[in-house]
């Protein structure tokens, strides 16, 4: 099974961009964050024929949403409605790819991203995401508490860089909402919560640079190469085994009109 994980920055406007996608990594499984579009305006229609025709959806007009699209026929579909915002930020599917493979519940986030000053007295959006990272941690610890924390993938535009090498400069950025300490800290408790295992950094050592977006600012985004890794895919200690790749299609940055972050996956033998 083939997971992928891609902030689209409006799916109506780059509808074209996500069939482009379904051609070139043959997914099973697509989230896409910041849809940016209400549920009734989804383009379901263009999906379904390209083979996804289950699909779950969390959106609101203009803003944010989520939305998770499948081959496989959704079982169970949950959304959980992170600070009493109705912001459209989160949706869970549980889906099954045959009839001896396990069920695997896809837990699509997209986390506030905080705003520029990385102090919640005086920056509502920065404590509006402390507070949802918060939220996740207690949602998770429970889940584990109650032994439902299995068979589990967590994924998506957490909007947090946590490594050295997650970002083009820590040195420079360590003031800058995304890579402060705070976030990193809240973001690891969350990672703790369900001993979620980060996957990327078993395909790609900690020591090297991975990103999953860069900035539109950039002249020349490739060249410059000033990007963060904002996305993320997690597993249950369960799932860590049946991992058997990771990646990021880079190459989708430079896509027409692209998106400013770029696809990641994982494939998971089920």
């Amino acid at each position: 099974m083939r997971i992928v994980s891609w902030n689209i920055n409006s799916v109506r406007l780059r509808e074209n961009l996500v069939l482009k996608l379904m051609k070139e990594l043959d997914p099973d499984i697509i989230c896409l964050q910041e849809t940016k579009c209400p549920n009734n305006q989804f383009p379901e229609k263009a999906f379904a024929k390209a083979g996804f025709s289950h699909i779950a959806k969390n959106g609101i007009k203009g803003y944010h949403g989520v939305a998770t699209l499948s081959k496989h026929a959704i079982i169970e579909s949950d959304i959980v409605d992170y600070c009493g915002k109705g912001d459209g930020r989160h949706i869970a599917v549980t889906v099954k790819s045959g009839k001896t493979a396990k069920p695997v519940t896809v837990h699509n986030f997209y986390v506030p991203a905080g705003g520029d000053e990385p102090d919640p007295d005086i920056n509502e959006k920065f404590a509006h995401k402390l507070a949802f990272l918060g939220e996740m941690q207690n949602r998770f610890k429970k889940l584990k508490k109650l032994g439902k924390a299995a068979g589990q993938v967590l994924l998506g535009d957490l909007n947090i860089a946590p490594g050295e090498h997650d970002v083009w400069s820590s040195k420079q950025l360590k003031n800058v909402v995304s890579h402060t300490a705070v976030e990193i800290a809240e973001l690891a408790k969350v990672q703790a919560a369900a001993q979620w295992d980060d996957v990327a950094r078993r395909f790609v050592p900690p020591e090297e640079k991975l990103y999953s977006w860069w900035s539109y600012r950039a002249r020349d985004w490739a060249a410059s190469d000033r990007g963060r890794r904002l996305d993320h895919i997690w597993v249950t200690p369960d799932l860590s085994p049946a991992v058997s790749d990771y990646g990021v299609l880079r190459a989708a940055r430079g896509w027409e009109r692209p998106s400013d972050h770029a696809p990641l996956w994982i494939d998971l033998k089920t």
